[in-house]
């Protein structure tokens, strides 16, 4: 690994600033606020469990399909299959805790640093979708359970030599579960953790009045939008030229950047465009919105597909953004305002289902381990979906029946590990929280208030009558002045069909 592979790595982590600047850029300054504490919440509780307990649950076993220095002591993998199975159903490693033992390299160091980015993202989604909505102690809770408990094991399935990658070994599904760069163990896992706690502790929106039309989301930031966006582009292209486990001599990593770049670039397009023809004007935030899960599709596939098929898939992001979040708020009334469930889970869902159909062999060949001389008779092939190069063969429908496997597992996994994390402390908390009380009233008060009142005399009435009701005199407030500023305003007054 080279001298540089530290910066790059560093520069990496303006991946999870650049979600969390596009999340906040439609919310006023309070909830920005908020947004903020969400992220540094993330960094401090996701990179610390991982530390602690993560590597060892996700890495303890590496050495056994990695054969760089450093990965030497690492080969401890434990199944809930049992040996009988055979090596290839790991779930979780069991060695490298506190990054001590064989975990204390500098292989193993780097590896780290590598994974940093994409734990504390997969924190933050949750994390900055539900901040300020749910108690603290909830946001703690999740914030440590990503970093040291759920992100490790599905991580040990995908990168971790695990039962995923192996579907392709064990069952004969393509070249198994392919994620390159955390589309589903990242994104996906996120979004459905998220999901888990919308559910538990937020109340579905109420039906809208007017539901054949609704309002652009308000982008109150428009600069932060395109922070964020610049700020994944850098940080998704150091975190591929770094990246430890990507093998150089089977991926153009010039192609994998060229695909996310063109990806991110349809993505932002179609949503202006659609935002453009339906509102009557382009929007920032939904073009950001747009770039981002476009950009998440393509850490699926990036290295396997040709530049016209990542073209074809981020166009296809962009435009199903604006349509899902209509949908998620809208008719599912599910509470989400940061559009982490769309942005992530649709960009996630979508990358790994394109790779199944897109992938066109020409690179990968022995990926996890699957077809290093030659694969469906063809040398030289690598992970293939339905649409093949010339000169090699589809692998139809293996390879996408493990994307299916991987996504089901990962969205499963992913929302009952937070749920039944999350659910039996709020149910509690719930239980043990004081009702408020009324008084009962009185025995005297009920027969005051049951008495019928006594019919006034002529002369009460007349003097009742005349005598005038004074008017307090009223006192000028000054206007209210709104936080938000014009462009918000604008974009509140904004229709989509």
């Amino acid at each position: 690994m080279s001298a540089s592979n530290p910066v790059a790595l560093s520069l990496a982590l303006l991946i999870p600033l650049g979600f969390a600047l596009i999340a906040t850029s439609g919310w006023p300054v309070e909830r920005a606020r908020r947004g903020a504490v969400a992220f540094f919440a993330a960094l401090g509780l996701a990179v610390i469990s991982y530390v602690v307990t993560g590597f060892a649950l996700q890495f303890g076993g590496v050495g056994l399909v990695q054969d760089q220095p450093g990965f030497a002591g690492l080969i401890w993998e434990w199944s809930l299959l049992g040996p009988t199975w055979g090596p290839g159903w790991g779930m979780a490693g069991l060695v490298g805790w506190g990054l001590t033992g064989p975990a204390a390299t500098s292989a193993a160091y780097t590896l780290v640093l590598a994974n940093l980015p994409w734990v504390i993202t997969a924190a933050l989604i949750p994390l900055i979708g539900l901040r300020g909505r749910i108690p603290g102690w909830a946001s703690v809770l999740l914030g440590l359970l990503i970093g040291g408990l759920i992100y490790p094991l599905a991580g040990n399935w995908i990168w971790g030599g695990g039962w995923l990658a192996n579907l392709g070994l064990n069952l004969g599904l393509g070249h198994g579960y392919v994620d390159v760069a955390g589309a589903g163990l990242v994104h996906l896992l996120g979004a459905t953790a998220a999901l888990a706690g919308i559910l538990v502790f937020l109340p579905r929106r109420p039906r809208s009045a007017a539901p054949g039309e609704a309002p652009l989301p308000a982008t109150r930031w428009p600069l932060l939008a395109l922070l964020g966006a610049v700020a994944l582009l850098i940080g998704s292209f150091a975190w591929t030229v770094a990246n430890p486990l990507l093998p150089r001599d089977t991926l153009d990593l010039s192609l994998l950047a060229l695909n996310g770049f063109l990806a991110a670039a349809a993505g932002a397009l179609t949503a202006l465009a659609y935002t453009w023809l339906v509102a009557g004007r382009p929007d920032p935030l939904m073009a950001a919105r747009g770039l981002a899960a476009a950009l998440i599709a393509t850490t699926a596939f990036a290295p396997f597909v040709p530049p016209w098929a990542a073209l074809a898939v981020g166009a296809a992001a962009g435009l199903l953004t604006p349509l899902v979040i209509f949908t998620v708020d809208r008719l599912l009334r599910w509470d989400d305002p940061a559009a982490v469930l769309t942005v992530h889970g649709l960009g996630g869902a979508l990358g790994l289902l394109a790779l199944g159909i897109f992938a066109d062999g020409k690179a990968g060949a022995g990926w996890n381990g699957v077809g290093a001389v030659s694969y469906l008779g063809v040398a030289g092939q690598g992970v293939t979906g339905l649409l093949a190069a010339a000169g090699y063969q589809p692998d139809w429908p293996a390879q996408m029946q493990a994307q299916g496997v991987g996504l089901a597992a990962l969205a499963l996994f992913g929302f009952f590990a937070a749920w039944l994390l999350l659910m039996p402390p709020a149910t509690l908390a719930h239980l043990l929280r004081p009702q408020p009380t009324v008084p009962a009233p009185s025995a005297g008060m009920i027969a005051e208030d049951t008495t019928p009142p006594a019919s006034p005399s002529p002369a009460t009435a007349e003097v009742v009558a005349e005598t005038p009701i004074p008017v307090p005199d009223t006192v000028d407030e000054p206007p209210v002045t709104s936080e938000t500023p014009p462009d918000s305003q604008e974009s509140d007054d904004s229709k989509v069909a």
